[in-house]
């Protein structure tokens, strides 16, 4: 897969833009930006538009990893590729990301040992011929689009606090010590399948 992204150390961050070919009306762009952390950037992006048979695809993504870049580093080469492998990707297009999600999941943990202890949040959102947009995430990364300078917001973030009885369902446990990220089972992430 051709890939325009960036995993970005300096403060300045990454910056990209492009247009669809099939549509002068569709363009993209994205830009990321160092937090006020100790810890050096762990974001990586995907921003494409990819044709596959007779049909562009828009491929976009933000994966924003935690303590440690090797899991968005995966996700970004790995991801995109999964969900257009499931055989209904055309047909039932929901379904197929979401048995992407959990096979790419899968495969994070059988690597586990290789990729380290890290994690990361993930956004996608795929275009289908500039007419249907379906956006997918984990974690707190979000998908918004712009239309007339007016911005809506696609995605739903997963945060603990919203997500507590569902975890603790599930064995584990929410914590929120005073002006602290909010920690499952003592960990700092989102919720939602586990924050890759």
């Amino acid at each position: 897969m051709k890939v325009k992204a960036g995993l970005s150390s300096s403060a300045s961050g990454d910056t990209g833009k492009g247009r669809s070919k099939m549509s002068k009306h569709i363009t993209h762009g994205y830009h990321t930006v160092e937090g006020k952390s100790n810890h050096a950037m762990e974001d990586y992006v995907v921003s494409d538009f990819k044709q596959v048979h007779d049909k562009e695809l828009g491929l976009f993504a933000i994966f924003d990893g935690h303590l440690g870049h090797e899991v968005a580093s995966y996700l970004q080469t790995h991801l995109f590729d999964n969900i257009l492998k499931e055989h209904d990707f055309w047909t039932d297009t929901e379904s197929a990301i979401r048995r992407a999600y959990h096979a790419t999941d899968a495969e994070i943990l059988e690597k586990a040992i290789a990729l380290g202890k890290g994690g990361s949040t993930a956004v996608t959102a795929i275009l289908i011929n500039g007419q249907k947009l379906v956006v997918a995430n984990v974690g707190d990364s979000r998908a918004v689009v712009c239309k007339n300078g007016v911005a809506e917001q696609l995605s739903v973030d997963h945060e603990p606090s919203r997500e507590k009885g569902m975890i603790e369902s599930r064995g584990g446990f929410v914590s929120n010590i005073p002006g602290d990220v909010p920690r499952v089972d003592g960990q700092p992430c989102c919720s939602e399948g586990g924050h890759w």
